[in-house]
């Protein structure tokens, strides 16, 4: 295979604080890179670059690692336009709107359930999008959790079993019997198709009791746990995903010092997803805290059809070193390298030789761009797996 030199970069974010100027980030300003077999060959000052095959000029551009959406739910139909427009109108999000999105999956074909999921990558894709995870949990029967599984597998790795998203709407009397199900044979049908399994614990959705047998039941069958945690009020999910050893907590919006202090103690990331918090006009969560705290922090688009519709990762990190107390460096840390490490991934969220070859270019000169000018469309190029996409 070719090798394709990507050089005339203004700024290289590596994400590796061995290269350039020794941040967390390893800015090579003056950059180039070189790609070959799907993977970075090379990393350093254009002037040093070897010869390749082929050659992009940059042309004064920034490059970044491909952004890490490590929290989406893509695999839906219809939307809730209405819901949207009576929340900014003072109704308050609570979690049972998604019954709504229930309804309107069910009754959607598999083509044209692929074919929304196939939309919405392409959206995230133009936007720098080259790695993502996402869940079902708008299916809640055996037969509708198992098909969105399998349809998200023919387009990621990234798979996570939501069955546990809320309670069926047939079994609002008796949620421990829908427990059941999730836990039994509705696991036994989506096991195969995923790598995750998470559970929305919330007032209203699974309580701390709850949650613990579905992560604990998802992960005797091979799945390791990630939990969605403490979005709407405190409570016991950001604790429980630190003594499962989940991968990460995500939300994170209502924290204890004792939640905190365990995921500082832990190994489990903390994924922030503004976007969440733009949509339904909430309390932003305290990103200076925990990274304050030591905590690993990720940031993520959470796209869905109710509480947070974007695809844009630019735009996340936009908001939260607007509104959240990140700097853009750590913004655009936790939206690559963050990303991965809550995926538990060592081959994406940086540039250094070895990794795979997921980078865009952006029309500017430093990544500092994606919050200094929010809203305009910066990625002007994207490889993924060494191949330019865009």
């Amino acid at each position: 295979m070719s090798a394709t030199l990507v050089t005339n970069l203004a700024s290289l974010v590596t994400n590796d604080p061995a290269q350039g100027d020794g941040s967390r980030l390893g800015v090579i300003s003056g950059a180039a890179v070189v790609i070959e077999r799907g993977e970075v060959a090379w990393v350093g000052p254009a002037r040093q670059a070897p010869a390749a095959d082929a050659v992009h000029d940059a042309q004064g551009r920034a490059a970044i690692p491909g952004f890490v959406d490590s929290h989406s739910h893509l695999v839906f139909a219809g939307d809730r336009t209405q819901e949207f427009n009576a929340r900014m109108s003072g109704r308050p999000y609570r979690a049972g709107g998604i019954r709504t999105t229930v309804a309107a999956t069910r009754a959607a074909t598999d083509e044209e359930l692929e074919a929304g999921l196939v939309r919405h990558l392409g959206e995230a894709l133009r936007q720098g999008t080259t790695t993502f995870e996402t869940k079902s949990g708008y299916g809640l029967t055996v037969a509708d959790e198992e098909r969105a599984l399998r349809i998200a597998a023919r387009h990621t790795e990234e798979v996570t079993y939501l069955g546990a998203h809320i309670v069926a709407p047939e079994y609002a009397d008796d949620p421990a019997a829908y427990v059941e199900l999730v836990t039994g044979p509705m696991l036994d049908a989506c096991a195969p198709h995923a790598r995750w399994v998470d559970v929305f614990c919330e007032t209203g959705a699974f309580d701390g009791d709850q949650a613990r047998a579905v992560l604990t039941a998802g992960r005797a069958r091979g799945l390791v746990p990630r939990v969605h945690a403490n979005q709407l009020g405190p409570g016991p999910g950001v604790r429980l995903a630190v003594e499962l050893g989940a991968a990460s907590a995500d939300h994170c919006t209502h924290l204890t010092d004792a939640d905190v202090d365990a995921l500082a103690s832990g190994n489990t990331v903390a994924t922030l997803l503004p976007g969440a918090e733009f949509s339904t006009r909430a309390s932003w969560p305290d990103a200076r805290r925990l990274l304050d705290a030591g905590v690993t922090v990720a940031l993520s688009t959470d796209c869905n059809p109710g509480s947070s519709y974007t695809s844009s990762m630019p735009f996340c990190i936009a908001l939260a070193v607007r509104d959240m107390g990140m700097t853009p460096d750590e913004a655009l840390w936790s939206a690559t390298a963050g990303g991965a490490a809550a995926l538990l991934r060592t081959d994406i969220g940086r540039l250094t030789p070895g990794a795979r070859a997921d980078l865009a270019l952006l029309d500017g000169p430093s990544h500092v761009h994606l919050a200094y000018r929010p809203g305009v469309p910066l990625v002007d190029a994207v490889w993924r797996r060494g191949e330019r996409v865009r």
